[in-house]
This record gives C-alpha cells, structure tokens and sequence, in this order.
C-alpha cells in the first residue's frame, strides 16, 4: 500500500541521515532513489510537500477560536511524523483564534497523507463564554495543495511586486530591527502572499513565492481542465457549516468524517494529532475509488 512505501522511505532517509557507515549511506540512498521512483510513477503529486491554509468559517470568534485548535491538532501531527513545518502567514485574533493561517508541511508523503484534510470543518460545542449551556455549531475551512516546484510555474521578475516592511509583534511592536517581512504581490492575477516568520528577508521571499507559485499552478490545473470549480475553492467553499467533510462534536468527544459515514470516538486524542487512523481509512477509501480528489 502506498503508506507502506512512504514508512519505508522515512526509515531510509532517517538511516541516511543518521550512520556513520559510507556503505550503509551509499545503500540507503539506493533504496531512496528506487522509492522514490515508484512513488513519482504511482501518484506524481503525492510525493509533494503539503502547502496548509486555515481560515474561519461561519461562528465569529467560536469559529476563529476551532480554527486555532485545528492548527494545533495538524502541527501535532506534522511533529508525530516527524515533517518539520514552515509558516508563511499568520494573522490571530486577541482572544487566540486563527483568522488565516498559511503554512508549508515538509515531509515524505506530507500531501498524500494531508490532502483529504481540505474542506469544511464543522464543531459542535458549549463555547465558554455561553453561559446557558447551550450547543453552538460553527465551521472553519481547510486548503490542501502541493507545493509547486520552479518548473511547474515560471514566474518572470517583471511580473512580481515586492514590498518590505517591519514585522509586527504584540502590542504592535516590532518583532524584527531590520524591514524583513515580504509582501509579494502577483500583478498579472492579482494574487497576494506576505510572510514574516523569518528574520531573514531573503526567506520570507522564498516561503512566499513557494505559496504563490503553488496557487498559481492550482490556477493553471484548472484552466487545462476547464473545470468551473477549483481544488482549493472546492476545499473552501463558502464557509457554510452546511458544506462540511467533517464534524468534531466535542458533549459526544465524536469526530465523524462524512465521506465516509464513519465515526471515531477518541476527539480528545485526534486534536492532539493522533490523526493516522482518520487518515489510514480515507486513503484506502481512496484506493478503493470511493475517492477521487482532482489532484490525485
């Protein structure tokens, strides 16, 4: 199966990197390269990191504040497979929610193992500032895209508008003593990336082109499908708790995947990132053509 082929390219990858052995080294990186190769022939994209955006849906703070926990339950599990991940853009409310969150997940099988995570997220629960008790419903919405490499999207400099400017902190305070946050603004589409994560100028500008070439190349896919909708709209949607994937109902600690009419009853655990299950059983789904993402 083909997390099978990704476990085993982790433990080859991490015998690379860890023995002191030439000949063990020289062999482990045989066997990367034959993995690697059947991976690439198998599914061309699920080889990819994973580009990941957050956004709130419909219930304002409570949704803002679900939004934040989603982040947390992905970089859980990003720290579970050991896939380091780099933020791109990150705008919080003062109460702690996420009102957009842009990250790229590094990793062997990070988008093959991410990429039935995108769409609306629905929760069911008491906020804490209810104080009758009573269940509120609100949603929050999920991107997944693979990141996009140079020569899947060419982007001439002429097209490109780079601005620079002091990262803010708390309190509006900067965070940095030198302009290191990037804002790059494609003129042809219009579309626009800022990063600031990194006190390194010239890193910001290569996380915000790797998010910006990424939705540039989902444009494109689109355009040669002639499809009406998108990967990433299709994701997103409007919002709506009506359009949902998934549902965390928290009074039942039940997380239950609509796609696949099946529920899970460990909420608690899957929100501190003990997502393999979950994932494990849509993949195979998907294996079994009772999924079939545009991008697969």
């Amino acid at each position: 199966m083909e997390q099978d082929l990704f476990a085993q390219l982790a433990q080859a990858r991490h015998l690379a990197d860890q023995t002191d052995d030439p000949q063990l080294r020289s062999l482990a990186g045989e066997e990367i390269k034959h993995l690697e190769s059947l991976l690439a022939k198998k599914h061309p994209l699920q080889g990819r990191d994973a580009v990941l955006e957050i956004r709130p849906g419909t219930g304002g703070e409570e949704a803002e504040l679900f939004a934040s926990q989603l982040w947390r339950m992905y970089q859980r599990f990003a720290e579970r497979q050991n896939w380091p991940v780099s933020m791109v853009e990150s705008n919080l409310s003062p109460l702690g929610g996420v009102r957009l969150i842009s990250a790229i997940i590094h990793g062997p099988g990070a988008y093959q193992k991410l990429r039935f995570e995108g769409g609306v997220h629905r929760v069911q629960r008491v906020p804490k500032t209810e104080k009758s008790g009573r269940i509120h419903t609100s949603a929050a919405t999920v991107a997944v895209l693979p990141e996009a490499k140079e020569v899947d999207v060419q982007i001439q400099p002429s097209e490109l508008r780079i601005d620079v400017y002091h990262s803010g902190g708390a309190g509006g305070q900067s965070v940095n003593t030198t302009d290191s946050a990037v804002r790059v603004t494609h003129l042809p589409s219009g579309l626009v990336v800022t990063c600031q994560d990194e006190r390194s100028q010239l890193k910001n500008k290569t996380k915000a082109l790797a998010i910006l070439r990424s939705r540039l190349w989902q444009a494109k896919q689109e355009k040669e499908k002639q499809s009406t909708g998108s990967l990433r709209r299709a994701m997103i949607g409007s919002g709506d708790r009506s359009e949902k994937i998934r549902t965390y109902n928290f009074p039942q600690s039940r997380l239950t995947d609509h796609r696949l009419g099946r529920s899970w009853h460990n909420l608690e655990q899957i929100l501190d990132g003990a997502l393999e299950t979950v994932i494990e059983a849509l993949i195979e789904a998907q294996e079994q053509v009772a999924l079939s993402p545009d991008a697969s």
